[in-house]
């Protein structure tokens, strides 16, 4: 039963996609992170008073992460579709695809104006500045970065905690997106919801990154997992881009503009520079991946 609804969800993810907007649950619950910002986030406070008051925004907005446990009251038919639903909302290989194939589309016509625009819509950093080859940068490392964060770790503390798992993980990394800023209003106040999503994606991270490497070059990714990660900020994406442009024998990063400031990032991963084709590749990466958890979960669950 378990590897069927794994299969029904992602299934419905990839023939639906996310919902709407309009219509996501997280639309509710990014209304609900903003309500409690405004609550307990002063300016004024000292800093370990907008710590604290991090962390009480963080227990404070996971608290709908608990509907996660309603399955089990339901009979078994209804918990079925319970789980299957939760995991689909908590998913999102097919809109990281959809993003990426985006740009990549915008490239094949050379439109530079609206590559930028639509590589945009998955990345922090600025793009009005961006060469055609940053634009393909940019795209890739966002696809191997969100691989992990959108599909691997949802499934990961699914198969180990059930759906409460599945949405713990999804509000905490939208917690962190939304206060895991280190600038002047979230330095202090997101510590606390940037943690938490650290903890919670250390295994899954990974696994991901040794995911990444067995299906492609697994020696250059190894070798940029091992030389290139902790030149990169984040603790955990380090070792899933590293090992994913390694995997891909692509290189990547390089300087980056973010909030009017150029960031002389590391040059990570692989010898060849990016082509258009390269975004295909890597959203095929992780959909290898995805089909190489699912296969070893059901080995798993045959022999249990």
């Amino acid at each position: 039963m378990l590897i069927i609804i794994l299969l029904l969800a992602i299934a419905l993810d990839y023939c639906l996609g996310e919902p709407r907007n309009a219509y996501h649950p997280l639309v509710a619950f990014g209304h609900w992170a903003n309500w409690l910002e405004t609550q307990l986030l002063n300016g004024q406070q000292t800093s370990q008073r907008q710590k604290l008051a991090g962390i009480v925004a963080l227990f404070c907005a996971l608290l709908p992460g608990l509907l996660g446990l309603l399955g089990w009251l339901l009979p078994q038919t209804l918990k079925t579709l319970f789980d299957i639903l939760i995991l689909y909302f908590c998913i999102g290989a097919r809109s990281l695809q959809q993003h990426a194939l985006a740009v990549c589309l915008a490239l094949q016509q050379k439109d530079l104006y609206l590559a930028r625009q639509q590589v945009g819509k998955i990345v922090s950093r600025q793009t009005t500045q961006m060469t055609t080859l940053d634009v393909r940068r940019a795209s890739i490392e966002s696809v191997l970065e969100n691989g992990a964060d959108a599909v691997f770790a949802p499934l990961f503390w699914f198969m180990l905690l059930g759906p409460f798992g599945a949405l713990i993980y999804r509000l905490s990394n939208t917690l962190d997106a939304m206060w895991g800023y280190k600038n002047q209003r979230y330095q202090n106040f997101g510590w606390a919801a940037a943690r938490f999503d650290d903890v919670l994606n250390w295994l899954p991270a990974r696994l991901t990154a040794l995911s990444y490497a067995l299906l492609g070059n697994t020696q250059q990714a190894l070798n940029a997992w091992q030389n290139h990660a902790h030149l990169l900020d984040s603790p955990n994406a380090g070792p899933v881009m590293t090992a994913g442009a390694g995997a891909l024998n692509l290189n990547l990063g390089g300087p980056a503009w973010y909030h009017g400031q150029l960031k002389n990032k590391a040059w990570f991963g692989g010898d060849e520079s990016p082509n258009n084709a390269d975004i295909k590749r890597a959203t095929a990466l992780v959909y290898q991946s995805l089909a190489l958890w699912l296969l070893l979960i059901a080995l798993g669950v045959s022999f249990a």
